[in-house]
């Protein structure tokens, strides 16, 4: 049979027919390669906002929000409103930052190599013992994300130029003394009011739902009553404290320690010295003419201290009698160490010593012989070090082997586990929200909702919480986000639309007699009949703790009463209450400028600076949005 095919497929028309399918294929093929799909969410004056970039920027946010405010957040999460703005939130800034970005380029905004690499020696996160430590600065930067020092260099070099240009905006705002005493008196301004509460409790009994209603309301509010995705997943830790419990330091590991690293515990030798300086200037020989003639009158036993502060250029040490205090070799210029440090005893006086400042005379006023730490001394602190550095070597040696056997094995964590002498244990249900220790890290977070452990259902990468302490997981439940049923929310919606109906009615109410009561007319009567009536409050301010702070708010807005004219409104209170409100006297506040006033004045408007010119720059910008799905792809 498959003779009969080969020799079928000679013939022309096989070769016709073959021909055009190769062909099919060829144009198809490179159709998939000349099209691809736009996938950007943002697109600002031709630059694109990719959906990468949106799903790194979001999750970054939520991930701060979640921590910050926890379980709350997590209620609000479930609030699909609230969600569509906080995505829209997070675009927002983006695209004010590519408004930045441009406006930097266009203004030429640059920042040199040499003042970046300044920045990154300096910053303190990358710094041990207050010295630049490449290991730990490449450590950090490849927890963060960056796994390449020239990604962290380009993210800093953006931000290092967006934040000089805000700083430039920012910088020139300030405040005057009467716009602090305007906001001084506004603050401390006093009003008198009274008010009637009408209470929404007394409507709640003639109120009455129908089925479509409480239907109705489910349908509309699907959000509201969607359960959290939840995943309990099975973990193994490696932490540096534990393995610090099993490093066994004899004497001889302590004893070895201490010769290698002895410099360690010597203390150089200090010498508290005292100089004259006289300074080159634009005569040198004047300048030398000058010191040797002071030489000589301290020779001639006049007293150093008095001379020195009587000629020293260095003003400073003069006041002092030239005390330069303690010092160790290196510390001042070479050919000035070298003298300072050859004279032999207290008391002694160099020549004149030349150096690029000038022209010094030097006294040893004390000495501290170099001094070494006695081992007795430090055993203690060594046998701690030593525990430590090795537990920390050991940290990093399991680490790795249990990074290969979570990725050679990886559907369980077992042969990990007997590797480094662990055991695997099993979360709580996790949320996207507040976790405990160790799933309250976002990164943690991060993986256990991956696609490589929920879809997937392998072992996570490793993930490194800090320099001590590593984590791998993998799926043991998932519970996905689920719709309640109506029977399980159904005495929920009904007290809801219970408590909107009948504050509904006090609002409907309370605006009748607003509307009476503006035209001039006595609701006492009317007020009497609810149980209600006006209560008189003298002197508020604006965070009077003894009324409800809706109502305090609502008396600062309305406007100063004047004659024939009345100062009312209703507000709802936290209660759900409707109060019908009055101003009856405004009463100016006190003057008193606190001294972070101005500094708050000056925040707010350099704010306010940099808001402007974020929408003047929006102005003649060409953006285009687009809708933002409710799914968004996790880091």
């Amino acid at each position: 049979m498959l003779e009969d095919i080969r020799e079928s497929s000679q013939g022309l028309t096989a070769k016709i027919i073959l021909g055009f399918i190769i062909l099919t294929f060829a144009v198809a093929g490179i159709g998939s390669y000349t099209n691809s799909v736009d996938t950007s969410v943002a697109e600002v004056n031709g630059e694109k906002i990719s959906k990468s970039d949106f799903d790194k920027a979001y999750q970054s946010q939520r991930n701060r929000m979640a921590q910050q405010f926890g379980e709350m957040f997590e209620t609000l999460s479930a609030d699909a409103n609230y969600m569509n703005n906080f995505r829209n939130g997070v675009l927002d800034n983006l695209i004010n930052e590519r408004l930045i970005d441009q406006s930097t380029d266009d203004m030429a905004i640059r920042i040199s190599d040499e003042r970046l690499k300044n920045t990154i020696r300096q910053m303190p996160e990358f710094q041990v013992d207050g010295v630049f430590d490449n290991n730990r600065y490449l450590a950090i930067i490849n927890q963060a994300g960056f796994f390449q020092s020239s990604d962290f260099r380009d993210y800093l070099r953006v931000e290092m130029t967006r934040r000089q240009l805000t700083q430039a905006l920012i910088g020139t705002e300030f405040s005057l003394p009467y716009q602090e005493e305007m906001i001084a008196s506004l603050q401390n301004q006093k009003r008198d009011i009274r008010f009637a509460t009408i209470s929404a409790q007394q409507f709640r009994s003639t109120i009455e739902l129908t089925d479509d209603e409480i239907s109705q309301y489910y349908a509309d509010n699907q959000d509201r009553f969607q359960t959290q995705e939840k995943v309990k997943v099975n973990y193994l830790t490696l932490d540096v404290n534990e393995i610090a419990k099993t490093i066994v330091v004899t004497d001889a590991d302590v004893e070895s320690y201490y010769q290698e690293n002895i410099s360690n515990y010597t203390q150089a030798e200090q010498r508290q010295l005292a100089h004259i300086l006289i300074e080159f200037n634009d005569d040198e020989d004047a300048a030398k003419t000058k010191i040797d003639a002071l030489l000589a009158r301290i020779n001639a036993g006049e007293d150093f201290a008095a001379l020195a502060k009587e000629f020293s250029a260095d003003t400073y040490s003069g006041e002092n009698g030239g005390d330069l205090d303690w010092m160790e070799r290196g510390v001042m210029d070479e050919v000035f160490d070298e003298k300072a440090f050859a004279l032999p005893e207290v008391g002694s006086i160099s020549d004149v010593v030349k150096t690029e400042f000038g022209f010094h005379i030097i006294k040893v006023l004390d000495i501290k012989p170099e001094h070494t730490k006695p081992l007795s001394e430090v055993r203690d602190e060594l046998f701690t070090k030593i525990s430590e550095n090795q537990a920390q070597d050991k940290f990093f040696e399991l680490q790795q082997e249990m990074a290969r056997l979570s990725f050679e094995f990886p559907d369980n964590l077992d042969d990990a586990a007997g590797a480094i002498n662990g055991s695997v244990k099993t979360s709580d249900w996790l949320s996207r929200g507040a976790n405990a220790t160790p799933f309250n890290e976002p990164k943690v977070i991060d993986a256990a909702f991956s696609d490589l452990v929920l879809t997937d259902q392998v072992n996570s990468d490793v993930i490194e919480i800090n320099d001590d302490l590593a984590i791998v997981v993998r799926l043991n439940e998932y519970q996905p986000a689920t719709i309640k049923p109506l029977s399980d929310v159904e005495a929920q919606i009904k007290e809801t639309l219970i408590a909107q109906k009948a504050s509904d009615q006090a609002k409907s109410l309370a605006d009748e007699l607003l509307a009476k009561f503006n035209a001039g007319e006595d609701i006492s009567a009317q007020l009497a009949e609810i149980s209600a009536s006006f209560e008189l409050k003298s002197d508020i301010t604006r965070n009077s703790a003894d009324i409800d702070r809706s109502i305090s708010n609502k008396a600062f807005t309305l406007p100063h009463p004047a004659e024939g004219q009345i100062s009312a409104a209703t507000v709802t209170t936290s209660k759900g209450d409707i109060a019908l409100l009055e101003v009856q006297a405004v009463k100016e506040g006190e003057i008193t400028v606190d001294a972070n006033l101005g500094q708050q004045l000056v925040s707010q408007l350099a704010q306010s600076a940099y808001g402007s010119y974020v929408e003047a720059l929006k102005v003649d910008a060409q953006i285009t949005r687009k809708a933002l799905n409710e799914t968004v792809t996790q880091y």
